[in-house]
């Protein structure tokens, strides 16, 4: 418990606030809302004080339902697992619900992007302004850079030069691509010589697009045009001409670039991807959300010797078929994912000096500032359809949804908006959830906008869940488990069932290597096949990559055909415990696995406590870049605490492992002058914490990695301000 009268603290009614947030908040977020300095802070006072308790409560209950399901393991851990007893033992404790009658959603004023749309979506984290701003921007992207420049069309190149047969393929490759998307009446994309506008219509060397519909406008003159705009499956294409240009020189058609509309829509995050512990990270989240929704957020930076400014892109306006206007947004409509639950932060405490739940003062912060967006008539609009999006993590179970949807009520009437302005997004990614989805979509109806599954927390859950069950398989082979199948496709099919087609989102899972597109683009294509109009995506190139996919699948189509099919999967299939059933492990493969944890696990710590980064691409033990994130580190860490308490290795062996991976951290961090080395004394903050994530996994709640990060994290804070 703090001290409310400690310096840095300011009274706002019986709330007290650090000075920097109740600053930003006063003198930045609320002018230009409408709302008054005073109703806001009564408004947050009283959603702290009513809503509050009842948050921790919900909390004891998930500690008790996960005591009485470790309890039942215990009692019968000399005996075979009966699934139909263990189904029966969850429903008795309320854990698992019954499933009431059927019903859909009636979600309304949801933005295209949400309800009509299908395309990749980006996830990033708030605290980075050029990441955030790239991420709105990655609306569009250039196809010949994206494939230039991965490995998509074959190994990297080894020089700065530029490769002219490499950019041939590059332009080749996306010759195929217009040709299966755009195909031409009696011609090739790769052969074409000119683009014209006649009467309205586009003709490609004097022939017309075997669909001509596919055409929806231009720039430039008609006969000859600086840009052409094309459309298949709703998604826009856009054909750049320039003879003058090094790329279309070489063109017969003068076709120098192709824009490929990717990111339809992003996730800007307060949660797994960032370090926010205190006041001064709330505010910079805070700011960074507000400056997306003024549309004046602005990120100077040096670039190859250069000062380079990056803003919001605007719209882009075209000339269309018929002579009038077209006009395509020019950004990612944007989601704000809140904190869940679970932590509470010290930038405001109550009025009995406890900290408060952040998830409390993310819900009314971040709609106020969203407000700003909802004032607009013109200029960089993220929602035209006037709502907010909220992302909300980690809830366990509809009482859980059914608390958010209160909350998100209670800040509307708060700040003076139209009930269900806020949409709420319900990350499938908890155990608790994903056998009681139905009900939990039924919890907010009234603004469901997106679900999605979340394989990396849906796996660390059932770990923590089923730790005394006994031994969990391999990594790799908890992925090959009947249940992650049985998880993502339930996950599409009840929410067809619940009328999420043409008004939500129903989206699938990250792709984590950013380096190897051509992996991405032989797989990741089953996303949208699985009738998800969305899937996450870790950077802007492999946004417009994934987009090519969405050309190919008509994700609508997929989905109305599942529907007619029934669901596939049923809730006796997620409570299949991946267990291993075969444990003739080597010392070998033992060591090799607990490893490939620990390093993940302080290649990633290191930078979230010495740093204050939320997500990094983090080098595995086989030198390959991963994107970490706490989702990812909570899987790694359960798993190690899960072979720990069944004893397939000792507390020295941990140890032994964690240190000999401090060094293969440091050495893969060694070109980083900000990097601090654990070893040789291995007493530094970011090892403790790496440890206490491992030796102390099992008593986290949830198994979630977010109290041992907050508290080492602060420590460290504390001695550097000392």
């Amino acid at each position: 418990m703090l001290n409310a009268n400690e310096s840095g603290y300011v009274s706002r009614g019986d709330i007290s606030v650090e000075s920097s947030l109740s600053r930003f908040i006063e003198e930045e977020a609320l002018p230009g809302t409408g709302v008054e300095k005073a109703d806001f802070w009564i408004g947050l006072s009283d959603l702290i004080h009513q809503f509050g308790p009842r948050n921790r409560e919900l909390l004891v209950k998930r500690e008790d339902l996960q005591q009485r399901i470790d309890a039942w393991h215990i009692a019968r851990n000399d005996q075979a697992h009966d699934a139909a007893a263990y189904k029966a033992f969850l429903t008795d404790i309320g854990y698992l619900l019954p499933e009431g009658d059927a019903f859909t959603i009636d979600t309304s004023n949801a933005d295209p992007e949400i309800a009509t749309l299908a395309g990749p979506q980006l996830v990033v984290p708030i605290t980075n302004a050029r990441f955030v701003l790239n991420a709105a921007n990655a609306r569009w992207g250039s196809l010949y850079d994206c494939l230039y420049g991965t490995d998509a069309i074959g190994p990297l190149p080894t020089s700065t030069e530029f490769d002219d047969g490499r950019g041939a393929r590059a332009v080749m490759w996306s010759a195929v691509f217009l040709d299966e998307a755009f195909p031409l009446a009696s011609t090739s994309h790769g052969r074409a010589t000119a683009y014209k506008v006649v009467d309205g219509h586009l003709e490609v060397d004097g022939a017309p697009l075997l669909d001509p519909e596919k055409f929806v406008g231009y720039l430039g003159k008609p006969g000859n045009p600086s840009a052409v705009l094309l459309q298949n499956n709703e998604l826009h294409v856009e054909l750049r001409f320039d003879s003058n240009h090094p790329i279309g020189k070489t063109s017969a058609s003068g076709l120098a670039d192709i824009h490929v509309e990717s990111a339809l829509s992003a996730i800007i995050d307060c949660e797994d991807s960032v370090a926010c512990v205190d006041a001064e990270d709330k505010v910079l989240a805070y700011r960074n959300w507000l400056g997306l929704m003024k549309g004046d957020l602005a990120e100077t930076f040096q670039k190859n010797g250069k000062t380079i400014e990056r803003k919001l892109n605007p719209d882009r306006v075209y000339t269309a078929p018929d002579g009038g206007a077209y006009s395509v947004k020019g950004r990612a409509l944007l989601l704000v994912r809140n904190v869940g639950h679970l932590m509470s932060n010290p930038a405001i405490l109550d009025r009995d000096g406890l900290e408060v739940q952040e998830g409390l003062m993310d819900a009314m912060v971040t709609t106020l500032v969203a407000m700003h967006d909802l004032k607009k008539h013109e200029g960089l609009r993220n929602s035209v359809a006037g709502s907010i999006y909220v992302v909300k993590p980690k809830m366990h179970g509809p009482e859980e949804v059914a608390f958010s949807d209160d909350i998100f009520t209670f800040v509307e009437d708060a700040l003076g908006l139209p009930k269900h302005t806020v949409k709420l997004g319900i990350m499938d990614e908890e155990r608790r959830t994903s056998v009681n989805l139905k009900e939990c979509i039924r919890a907010a109806r009234h603004r469901v906008c997106f679900i999605n599954t979340g394989f990396l927390d849906r796996t660390g859950d059932e770990i923590h869940t089923s730790m005394e069950a006994g031994p969990f398989s391999r990594k790799d082979f908890i992925k090959r488990k009947s249940w992650i199948a049985a998880y993502e496709n339930q996950n599409v099919d009840i929410g067809l069932e619940c009328g999420l087609s043409g008004k939500a989102q129903i989206g699938k899972g990250m792709w984590a290597v950013p380096d190897e597109m051509a992996a991405m683009l032989e797989t990741k294509i089953e996303h949208p096949k699985a009738g998800a109009n969305t899937a996450w995506v870790p950077s802007p190139t492999a946004a417009t990559l994934h987009a090519l996919h969405y050309h190919k699948v008509d994700v609508f189509a997929v989905q109305a055909s599942l529907a007619k099919g029934g669901r596939r999967a049923y809730v006796e299939a997620l409570l299949d415990i991946p267990t291993a059933s075969y444990r003739k492990w080597t010392p070998e493969q033992i060591r090799r696995e607990v490893e490939n944890n620990a390093q993940g696990i302080l290649g990633y710590v290191v930078r979230w406590i010495d740093q204050g980064v939320g997500c990094s691409k983090v080098p595995d033990i086989n030198d390959v870049g991963l994107m970490e994130d706490r989702a990812t580190c909570r899987i790694s860490a359960q798993h190690i605490a899960n072979w720990l308490h069944h004893g397939i290795v000792s507390r020295d062996d941990v140890m032994d492992v964690m240190k000999r991976m401090a060094e293969v951290v440091d050495r893969q961090n060694a070109d980083d002058p900000q990097y601090r080395p654990m070893a040789p004394d291995f007493e530094g903050i970011a090892f403790k914490a790496a440890c206490d994530l491992v030796l102390d996994g099992r008593s986290q709640p949830s198994g979630y990695t977010e109290p041992v990060l907050h508290a080492r994290r602060l420590e460290l804070k504390r001695i550097q301000k000392s």
